[in-house]
């Protein structure tokens, strides 16, 4: 898996959760840590967010699959019925902190690792971008067209697909953007118009990508459309539920995701 870096020099793009015996987890390590603190099955729940059922439920479970019971109780205890680990359940608390140390330190590792390979750095720093438009694209420069004080940049999407953003000159001054750049596509899914027969239109919007309709959600008031490009990539669209159903949508059918070119969102992907 991959998650957004904090910076350049603590990039974590490889995540693992250590597991013993398949069941054995974080999760289950972290009861049993809270256990031998409280004293106590109820309190531990609490601490680690389970319910008191839950946690009973993973403590059977270990206490069957371990080879030695794991968690002792009592009735009358003061802490809850006197709740305790055993000297297995002490030994497998202190088994998985020492890995738990040296999971951190492989990862560490293969993490550095990456960071000096340009070729996947460069993969997986697309892979991580976090925005909060619904639709995120990218593509390669293939031509650029300016004015006085606009500038019309074209890009290519890996499945071929040709998409025309408008945006400011300074702007494309300020990106620093050439033909041949890798660039970002951003576009809200409200941007996007859904067409099913373009004979029927005369459109002003510089783009109109064809594709197929893989999905369709409604909620009473809007609908949500995923519509697969033929290059494989997925545009999402929010339209009225109303819409929707006037256009017949569903899963298969032949369709256009329509925009204009100001609302591309256009961002520049460093150089490295």
């Amino acid at each position: 898996m991959t998650k957004e870096s904090n910076d350049d020099t603590t990039s974590s793009w490889v995540e693992g959760e250590l597991r013993l015996a398949g069941s054995l987890d974080s999760r289950m390590i972290s009861l049993l840590r809270a256990i031998e603190q409280s004293g106590s099955i109820n309190q531990a729940a609490k601490e680690i967010g389970l319910s008191y059922k839950g946690a009973w439920q993973m403590i059977e479970r270990a206490n069957n699959l371990a080879p030695k019971v794991l968690i002792a109780t009592a009735t009358g205890g003061s802490k809850g019925g006197g709740t305790k680990l055993t000297t297995a359940g002490h030994a497998l608390l202190k088994l998985f902190t020492g890995l738990e140390q040296q999971h951190r330190e492989f990862l560490q590792q293969l993490n550095r690792n990456l960071a000096d390979d340009p070729d996947v750095h460069l993969l997986l720093k697309r892979l991580a971008i976090k925005t909060s438009a619904t639709n995120q694209l990218f593509g390669v420069i293939t031509a650029i067209e300016t004015s006085a004080i606009n500038a019309e940049v074209f890009v290519e999407l890996k499945g071929g697909e040709k998409v025309v953003a408008s945006l400011a000159l300074s702007e494309l001054r300020q990106l620093d953007l050439s033909i041949g750049s890798d660039v970002l596509l951003l576009i809200n899914a409200t941007e996007i118009i859904v067409v099913t027969d373009l004979n029927s239109y005369i459109l002003s919007a510089r783009n109109c990508l064809s594709g197929k309709v893989i999905r369709v959600q409604h909620d009473g008031v809007d609908s949500e459309v995923a519509i697969q490009l033929h290059g494989g990539e997925s545009l999402a669209v929010t339209i009225t539920q109303a819409s929707s159903e006037s256009l017949a949508l569903k899963l298969g059918l032949s369709t256009y995701a329509v925009f204009k070119s100001n609302a591309v969102i256009l961002g520049a992907i460093p150089k490295h």
